[in-house]
C-alpha cells in the first residue's frame, strides 16, 4: 500500500490551497486510485467553480467528510515527490496571518509560474450538431467552419482568426444554437530545453574507414570541412553541439542534414539545463585579525542568539566572514540562504562567490524567465545547490536542510514586498524562519535600519560591530558643500558647486575615478509654465510628468504614461515653458561640457531595463573604460571599484524634505552607503555633499561617521511621535475610480474601526499622492504598541470589519489593501 491502509474502501479527502485571496483551505474526494500517489506538498488538479480547472497544493489528507457541500473528486496528481516540505507550508501560513493575506496569495508569489498550470478555456464542435450555417452571421460562420477543420479552438486562436477582441457575444451564440460546446483543458507553461549534439557514426572509429571517408568527401568539401571540424572539436570536448560545429566549420545547417543522411553523423536531440554552470577561478583568503575576532564573536553570538547584526562599515570585510560562514555550514551539509536587496546589481557579489564556492550556488530571481526558475526550484528540492543567492522571493525556494540566512544590507526598502499581496518583508520574515528551519541569520550593513538597531539594544538580536576597513585605508573624508553660498557667490557651474567640480578635476587628471550620485531619473523632474506655473500633469496619476530628453517625451514614473512635450501652456496659452530641478539624464548631459572628451555612463532603471544591461555598464566602470558615473540609488549598495577616489551628492536636501517619518533615516543610509564607493584600496577617498543646510544634524553625524548619536537623536523623535520601533503600523488604502465614493467608504470604515479599537485608528486622509492608475486613495493607519496578543486581536477585527465593508453594497467597487509594517 501506499502512505494510507485502505482495506475498508472509505474515501480520503484532502485539503488543498488554490492561488487565490481565499482566506481557507478546499476539501476534494481522493479516488481510490490516487491513494498511493496522494502526498502533502504536491500539487493536484481540481476543478473550482462550474468548469475552469487549476493546479491546487495538497496541504492535508483526512477522512473527513464536508458537511456543507459534496466534496468534488481530485482529477489527477501531478508530482512523483512533493514539490515543497512541510517548513515551506508552515512559513507560508505565518506569512499569511501576519500580513493579513491568504495562504493562496503566498502560493501564488511563491511558486514560480511554470508550476502553476493554467486553465485556457477552449471550444469543440457539439456532437449533436447537424452542420446547419442558415442563421449565422459571416464570423460565426468562419468559426464553426475553423472549428471543424481543427477538432477544437482555443478563445485567443478565435481573436486571432477574426481579428477582434470582444468575441463572446459570437461564442454565446453559437452555444445557444447548439453549434459548439465549452472544453476545458490544462495548460502545462513549463517546456524542457533540448540541444542538438553531433556524433561521428561509430563505424568511423576505423582509421581506415575514416581514411575512405576523408578521400570520399574531397568531391565536397564542405562536407569534409565539417567533418575536419568536428574531428578538432573532438579532442577538447566529447559532447559537440551542432550549433557549436555549424559555428567553427562555417558549414550550413543544410550541410550537416547532409551528412546525417549519408549515416556519417548521427544527430541527437538532449534535455539540457537552462541555467548553464559557469566557468570559475578558485580563490582563497586569510581573515585579518579584526575579522577573525569578529568571526568568533558572531559564533559565540549564534550560541545563545538565532538572529545577529553585523554592523561593519564599509570596505569592512563583511563577505569575507560570510563565505567563510557558509564553507562551515555546507561541509556539514547544510544549506545557506543569502539574500540581497537587487540582484542587478551584485554582479561582482555573484563573480567572488562562483570563485569561492564554483557552481554549488545558485542565483535565483525575477529576471529569470519562468522555465529557467522552475528548473532552479527542482535543483534546490534535489539539493543540488548548497548555496542560493537571491532577492527576497528566492525565500519561498524548498530547502531542506537549511542552516543559514545572511541578509545583505538588511537596511535596504527593497526587502518589503509592494505589489501584490502578501506584503512581506523578507528580513522580518527571515527572523521567524530560523525558529521554522531551526537555522541562525545574520543580518548585514554598514547602517543598520532602526527595527534591526532597536533589537539589539533590547538584547533580541545579537550585535558584533567591525569598525575598521578591510585594506586599512580610512573611510572616507566627508565635505559638506553649502549650495547657498557656492549659488550667492556665483561659483555654480551647471549643478556642480565649485568645489566638486574643482576636485572632481584633480581626480580625473590622475586617471582615477568619479561616482556622481543624483537619487532622481530623467532629464528634468517637471516642466512649467514660466507665466501661470502650470506644471504638465499624469492623466492617470495625481503626479507631475518627468521630461526624458533622449526620447523627447514627458513620463509618468509610475503607471508609465507617456506624452509629447506640449508647444504651449494648457492653462494660459504661453509657449514660454521651463525645465525644473534635475535628474541623472541631465548630469549625463552637462559631462559633455564640463568634462569634455572624459567618457561617462549613466546607471538608472531607464539605462538597466535589458536582461544583462547592468552588467556591461559595470564591467565598463569597472575595466576603466569610463572615468565617471552617474547614478540613482543603485550605484549605492555594494560596488567594489578600486579607481573611485571621489563621490559627489549632487542634491542631499532631496530626500530629507520627502513626506515619510524616515525620510532623514533612509537619507543618512543612502549618503553613507554611496560614500563608501570612495577610496577603498591603497588611499583615503573623498565625498562631497552639496546641500542648502549643512547644519542639518544628519548631515553632521554622517560626517562624523556616528550612528550611534544619529539613532539615538532620531529615536527621541520617535517616541515623541510612537512612531517604529516602539511601536506597529498596519497600513489601510482604499482605491476606487470615484473620489467621492473612496472618500465616503475610508470615513465609514474608519468609524467602524474606531469603534473596535479606539484612538490607535488614524484617519482617514488622502496620500501625498491621492491618486494612482486612475483610481483615488484613501488611508487609515493603525497604530499598536509592541504587544503581539494585542496585535493579533486586533488583526481579527479588521479582517472581519474589511470582510462586512466589502458585502455593503455601497462599498463593493472600493478596493481594499492592507499592508502590515509599511513604508
Amino acid at each position: 500500500m501506499g502512505l494510507f491502509e485502505d482495506n475498508n474502501k472509505d474515501f480520503f479527502y484532502t485539503d488543498v490551497v488554490l492561488p487565490f485571496p481565499l482566506r481557507k483551505a478546499f476539501t476534494y474526494k481522493v479516488p481510490h486510485e490516487f491513494t498511493d500517489k496522494i502526498e502533502i506538498g504536491k500539487r493536484a488538479i481540481v476543478q473550482f467553480g462550474k468548469r475552469k480547472i487549476y493546479t491546487a497544493l495538497i496541504v492535508k489528507i483526512h477522512k473527513q467528510k464536508p458537511e456543507k457541500y459534496k466534496a468534488k473528486e481530485v482529477l489527477d496528481i501531478l508530482d512523483e515527490q512533493p514539490i515543497i516540505y512541510s517548513k515551506q507550508l508552515k512559513l507560508w501560513q505565518w506569512i499569511a496571518d501576519y500580513y493579513c493575506s491568504s495562504v493562496g496569495e503566498v502560493m501564488a508569489v511563491a511558486l514560480p509560474p511554470s508550476l502553476k498550470l493554467e486553465s485556457e478555456s477552449k471550444v469543440i464542435i457539439n456532437p449533436e450538431y447537424d452542420g446547419d450555417i442558415t442563421n449565422l452571421t459571416q464570423n460565426e460562420i468562419i468559426i464553426t467552419e475553423s472549428i471543424v477543420n481543427q477538432n477544437e479552438l482555443s478563445l485567443s486562436q478565435i481573436q486571432d482568426i477574426l481579428k477582434i477582441k470582444n468575441i463572446f457575444h459570437i461564442i454565446k451564440s453559437l452555444y445557444q444554437h447548439g453549434i459548439i460546446l465549452p472544453k476545458e483543458e490544462l495548460k502545462d507553461t513549463y517546456k524542457v530545453k533540448k540541444e542538438k549534439f553531433v556524433e561521428l557514426n561509430p563505424e568511423y572509429k576505423d582509421e581506415n574507414k575514416l581514411k575512405n571517408l576523408f578521400t570520399e568527401l574531397e568531391k565536397a568539401p564542405k562536407q569534409l570541412d565539417v567533418i575536419l571540424s568536428y574531428q578538432s572539436m573532438f579532442k577538447k570536448a566529447k559532447k559537440i553541439s551542432q550549433k557549436e560545429l555549424i559555428k567553427i566549420s562555417g558549414a550550413s545547417s543544410q550541410i550537416i542534414k547532409s551528412l546525417e543522411k549519408k549515416k556519417i553523423l548521427i544527430i541527437k536531440s538532449v534535455k539540457v539545463d537552462r541555467i548553464e554552470k559557469e566557468k570559475y577561478k578558485k580563490e582563497s583568503f586569510e581573515l585579518k585579525d579584526f575579522q577573525q575576532k569578529a568571526l568568533e564573536e558572531i559564533k559565540i553570538q549564534f550560541e545563545k542568539k538565532n538572529v545577529v547584526l553585523l554592523h561593519g562599515i564599509t570596505s569592512s570585510g563583511k563577505t569575507h566572514l560570510y563565505i567563510n560562514l557558509i564553507e562551515d555550514l555546507i561541509s556539514k551539509g547544510q544549506q545557506v540562504l543569502y539574500l540581497v536587496p537587487e540582484i542587478s546589481l551584485t554582479a561582482q557579489l555573484i563573480r567572488r562567490l562562483r570563485n569561492y564556492f564554483g557552481n554549488k550556488i545558485g542565483i535565483y530571481h525575477s529576471k529569470f524567465n519562468p522555465n529557467e526558475r522552475y528548473e532552479i526550484w527542482h535543483k534546490t528540492l534535489n539539493q543540488e545547490y548548497s548555496i542560493v543567492l537571491g532577492v527576497r522571493s528566492a525565500m519561498f525556494l524548498p530547502f531542506k536542510k537549511l542552516g543559514l540566512i545572511i541578509i545583505d544590507e538588511e537596511h535596504e526598502s527593497t526587502f518589503k514586498q509592494q505589489n501584490p499581496a502578501p506584503r512581506y518583508q523578507a528580513r522580518d520574515t527571515a527572523v521567524v524562519m530560523t525558529s521554522i528551519f531551526d537555522c541562525k541569520c545574520l543580518l548585514g550593513t554598514a547602517t543598520p535600519s532602526f527595527e534591526t538597531y532597536f533589537n539589539t539594544k533590547t538584547k533580541k538580536y545579537g550585535y558584533v560591530k567591525i569598525d575598521r576597513r578591510f585594506t586599512d585605508v580610512q573611510p572616507p573624508e566627508i565635505i559638506l558643500s553649502d549650495l547657498k553660498d557656492e549659488y550667492k557667490r556665483k561659483k555654480m557651474k551647471g549643478h556642480f558647486g565649485s568645489k566638486l567640480y574643482e576636485e572632481a578635476n584633480k581626480i580625473i587628471k590622475k586617471n582615477d575615478q568619479v561616482i556622481f550620485f543624483q537619487n532622481r531619473r530623467g532629464y528634468a523632474p517637471y516642466i512649467e509654465c514660466q507665466t501661470c506655473g502650470w506644471v504638465p500633469k499624469c492623466k492617470n496619476c495625481d503626479i507631475s510628468l518627468t521630461y526624458h530628453m533622449i526620447s523627447r517625451t514627458l513620463s509618468c514614473h509610475y503607471c508609465g504614461y507617456k506624452t509629447a512635450i506640449p508647444t504651449k501652456c494648457d492653462n494660459c496659452g504661453n509657449t514660454q515653458m521651463k525645465m525644473k530641478g534635475f535628474g541623472t539624464e541631465k548630469i549625463e548631459d552637462d559631462l559633455e561640457v564640463l568634462f569634455p572628451g572624459i567618457e561617462g555612463i549613466r546607471m538608472d532603471y531607464d539605462t538597466t531595463r535589458k536582461k544583462k544591461a547592468y552588467h556591461k555598464l559595470i564591467s565598463k566602470f569597472e575595466k576603466g573604460e569610463a572615468q565617471i558615473l552617474v547614478g540613482t540609488q543603485m550605484v549605492t549598495k555594494g560596488f567594489d571599484f578600486e579607481k573611485v577616489k571621489l563621490v559627489g551628492i549632487l542634491n542631499a536636501d532631496q530626500m530629507l524634505n520627502y513626506p515619510d517619518f524616515r525620510a532623514v533615516e533612509r537619507s543618512y543610509q543612502l549618503i553613507s552607503q554611496v560614500s563608501g564607493r570612495a577610496g577603498r584600496r591603497k588611499e583615503r577617498g573623498k565625498v562631497i555633499v552639496q546641500t542648502f543646510t549643512p547644519e542639518h544634524p544628519a548631515f553632521i553625524f554622517i560626517q562624523a561617521n556616528d550612528f550611534e548619536g544619529f539613532y539615538n537623536l532620531y529615536m527621541k523623535e520617535r517616541r515623541g511621535f510612537k512612531y517604529p520601533p516602539l511601536t506597529k503600523l498596519i497600513l489601510i488604502s482604499l482605491k476606487d475610480k470615484s473620489q467621492t465614493k473612496v472618500s465616503e467608504g475610508g470615513e465609514f470604515l474608519a468609524k467602524r474601526l474606531k469603534l473596535k479599537l479606539g484612538k490607535r485608528v488614524l484617519g482617514p486622509e488622502a496620500p501625498p499622492i491621492s491618486k494612482l492608475r486612475n483610481l483615488y486613495i484613501n488611508q487609515i493607519m493603525l497604530k499598536f504598541e509592541r504587544d503581539n496578543a494585542l496585535i493579533k486581536n486586533a488583526k481579527e477585527t479588521l479582517i472581519d470589519e474589511i470582510s462586512k465593508f466589502n458585502f455593503d453594497t455601497r462599498y463593493k467597487s472600493i478596493r481594499v489593501v492592507i499592508d502590515v509594517d509599511p513604508y
